[in-house]
């Protein structure tokens, strides 16, 4: 094919709208164009995400996705979304970030970038005092309950011994309350949720058992987004700096933030 046939070819593509699409803009410059950012957050999640007597989000969760917002000067659209969707969500575009207990792993990493962590999280199996538990091995036999999707679901599935029932459930409310309904022995959960269990439900007579992972909360940005990603990197240094992150931990776990990776 000579140079005058490839130009013909060329042009006539772009007529039939075959050209190669331009370069879409990067996800902050969208966020800014629109001014709203919109973030994934959990809803059925104390502290970090929940449904205030106002029916209004509020949590730990919420508090950073709107210090984002605020920070960049947009306003926030707040997507309520579970362990099981809420990355689905961010790859397919519904969301730009996924401010929801999200841990940190090598699995996620290859679908999804991370920004520094912004508060302590950790997971645990809890039960019941009458239920003999110290470690994985002494599940055999017993029942216990996750979140379908979650960090829990995925470590819980690293140390479980042959002979466990393991019952998946789609959300965290669901899970917590087939646990306090009697429909397992043992429940899989980060240790604020338990301590909701613990607070609402003190005739289970909930405690720890064992450590399934401590995992610090990140937030998490579409693979590749390299400049939302310094965006969000930096307002989580300034708030870290300035003692937000700290103030923000003790309102809504109890605790300081401690060490949190970058």
């Amino acid at each position: 094919m000579n140079r005058r046939s490839a130009l013909f070819l060329c042009a006539f593509a772009a007529l039939l709208g075959l050209a190669p699409p331009a370069r879409a803009e990067d996800g902050l410059d969208a966020i800014m164009a629109r001014k709203v950012i919109r973030i994934a957050v959990p809803t059925d999640y104390p502290p970090y995400g929940f449904v205030g007597p106002d029916l209004k989000p509020q949590g730990l969760d919420i508090a950073m996705a709107e210090l984002i917002a605020e920070k960049m000067g947009v306003k926030a659209e707040l997507v309520s979304v579970t362990s099981a969707n809420r990355i689905p969500y961010l790859q397919t575009g519904k969301v730009d970030l996924i401010i929801s207990t999200l841990g940190k792993n090598a699995e996620r990493e290859k679908v999804l970038d991370f920004s520094y962590a912004y508060a302590p999280f950790f997971q645990a199996v809890f039960g019941g005092k009458s239920v003999a538990v110290k470690g994985p091995a002494d599940m055999a036999g017993k029942t216990v309950a996750v979140t379908r999707g979650a960090m829990e679901d995925q470590e819980l599935e690293k140390v479980t011994p042959p002979g466990v029932v393991v019952k998946r459930y789609e959300d965290n409310a669901a899970t917590a309350s087939a646990y306090v309904a009697g429909q397992t022995q043992l429940v899989a959960i980060s240790a604020a949720a338990a301590g909701t269990i613990m607070q609402m439900n003190p005739a289970t007579n909930t405690e720890f058992k064992f450590l399934i992972k401590d995992s610090p909360c990140f937030v998490g940005i579409a693979k590749g987004d390299e400049r939302l990603r310094a965006k969000v990197n930096a307002i989580i240094l300034a708030a870290k700096a300035d003692g937000t992150l700290n103030a923000m931990s003790q309102k809504w776990l109890g605790r300081p933030v401690g060490e949190l990776p970058q």
